[in-house]
């Protein structure tokens, strides 16, 4: 493994995307990258639309990502948009009005990399070491033969321990996050200190960006019901926009479009809970 495949399993988003720049040069696409909240937010830019078809993308990523297996990233979101000038915020950009900004957005799952069968494969001795034994040697074949039977069972038996302590700590982070998600209280503003209507708008962009990413994963009616709670935060700040502001019209599109959002999101924690 050289240098720059090491520092992108290491989870090193100069050197993954590096690696990811290089894979696809053949599609004409270039790629920025930022992990924030434990996401790799990944934006991807071509010339023109056809470059940048959807299901190519995300299967080519997908397949880089998954092969590089970089620590700490499973989850991950695709941005695409036409070419622009170098932008320092670009993830600011496009989270502020990803309807103007991008062509499309999906996000994906890494899958988790087989512990196990890795550490199995470094742990096992070349095959050509027994063929090179002569057949007159029969105790020393048989001796190693032994140790190869018991140098098995010992990796065998790391791989299992290995196994188990990567599960207790997915276990422990798990609990964590969901401790973390009840103890989170959403501050609202105060009257004495009233969001301006850009800041609402904004604000609400980005409470539906986290709504979006959470439904990617979640699997529980408690999580499912944030999700709602989220969708009604951010329609009730859309709905609250001044008819004075110059996105008053999308804002109150987006009120809509959120509200529908939340009543999905309730019924699926009312599907859970039956």
């Amino acid at each position: 493994m050289n240098d720059i495949a090491k520092q992108a399993h290491n989870g090193r988003v100069a050197a993954i995307i590096q690696v990811i720049n290089e894979q696809m040069t053949d599609l004409g696409v270039r790629t920025r990258a930022v992990f924030t909240h434990d996401v790799l937010q990944l934006l991807c830019e071509a010339k023109n639309p056809e470059s940048l078809e959807k299901t190519t993308i995300v299967t080519k990523i997908r397949g880089i990502l998954e092969s590089i297996s970089p620590r700490n990233i499973r989850r991950v979101r695709i941005n695409s948009r036409i070419l622009k000038e170098q932008q320092l915020l670009w993830l600011e950009t496009i989270s502020q009005d990803p309807e103007e900004q991008l062509l499309w957005s999906e996000d994906i799952i890494l899958k988790k990399p087989n512990v196990f069968k890795r550490w199995f494969n470094r742990s096992t001795p070349n095959q050509p070491i027994v063929n090179n034994l002569s057949s007159n040697s029969k105790p020393e074949k048989r001796q190693f033969s032994l140790s190869l039977i018991l140098g098995i069972g010992v990796s065998l038996l790391l791989g299992l321990i290995g196994l188990w302590l990567y599960s207790e700590l997915q276990f422990q982070l798990f609990n964590a996050l969901q401790s973390h998600r009840k103890y989170k209280v959403e501050v609202s503003p105060s009257p004495q200190q009233p969001l301006s209507s850009a800041e609402q708008f904004s604000q609400a962009v980005k409470l539906a960006i986290e709504a979006v990413a959470e439904g990617q994963v979640a699997d529980t009616r408690q999580e499912w019901l944030e999700i709602a709670q989220k969708w009604q935060q951010a329609a009730d700040l859309m709905a609250e926009v001044s008819p004075d502001f110059e996105r008053y019209k999308i804002a109150q599109d987006r009120a809509i479009l959120y509200r529908k959002n939340q009543e999905q999101a309730q019924q699926k924690a009312d599907e859970l809970n039956n």
